[in-house]
C-alpha cells in the first residue's frame, strides 16, 4: 500500500492527479490526514476527506510515501514530528519515497537528498540541501522521485506506478487516458 499524506494547504492537482494515476495503475493508495480531522482543505481551498489519520494507520510497512507540496501544505507536513521520522526511516532503509512541487524541500531539510538529483517549484533549491538541483519536470534518483511542481503531475504519477508497477502499464494507462 502507498500512503499519500494530506495537510491543509495542499496542493489539489498534485494529490488528487497522483491519486489517480496510481488508483488507474491498481495501486492501493490511502490518503492519510497529518492533522486530527480527515476533512482536509486544499491550497485554493477544495474540501477533501482523506481515508484515514496518521496516528490510527501504520505506514512502516509502506510501499512508498508521497507528499504532495503546495503552501502552506509542505509546511504543515513538515511541522509533523512523526511524518519525518517515518520518512527518514523510509529512505534510510531504501525504501520508495516521491515528493513534488515544495515538498523536496521536507526531505532536503532531513540531508535526505545529499548528492542525489533533484527536481522542485523554483525557488525551493536552497531547502534541497546537498542535493543536485537539475530543474527538469521529474527526477528519479534512486529510491527518491521529485517533480517540480503542478504541471509535472502526470510524469511525477507516472514515473510512481513504472517504479512500483513497470513501464508496460505505465503505457497502458497513458492510452487509456489519451495520452500517447
Amino acid at each position: 500500500m502507498v500512503h499519500l499524506f494530506l495537510a491543509d494547504g495542499f496542493e489539489e492537482i498534485e494529490a488528487l492527479g497522483t491519486l489517480d494515476i496510481l488508483r488507474r495503475a491498481g495501486i492501493e493508495v490511502l490518503t492519510v490526514s497529518i492533522t486530527g480531522a480527515r476533512l482536509i482543505r486544499g491550497a485554493h481551498n477544495i474540501p477533501i476527506m482523506a481515508d484515514n489519520l496518521f496516528r490510527r494507520c501504520g505506514v512502516e510497512d509502506s510501499e512508498m510515501l508521497v507528499f504532495p507540496g503546495g503552501m502552506p501544505g509542505m509546511t504543515n507536513l513538515g511541522l509533523h514530528d512523526g511524518l519525518r521520522k517515518a520518512m527518514v526511516s523510509h529512505v534510510q532503509s531504501d525504501r520508495p519515497v516521491a515528493a513534488i512541487c515544495a515538498a523536496p524541500a521536507l526531505l532536503g531539510r532531513s540531508r535526505l537528498l545529499a548528492g542525489r538529483r533533484a527536481t522542485c517549484y523554483p525557488g525551493f533549491e536552497p531547502q534541497l540541501d546537498g542535493a543536485v538541483c537539475t530543474g527538469k519536470m521529474v527526477e528519479v534518483d534512486g529510491n527518491i522521485i521529485t517533480g517540480r511542481g503542478p504541471g509535472a503531475v502526470f510524469p511525477f504519477a507516472f514515473a510512481i506506478v513504472e517504479r512500483l508497477r513497470g513501464a508496460e502499464v505505465v503505457e497502458k494507462i497513458k492510452h487509456d487516458m489519451l495520452l500517447d
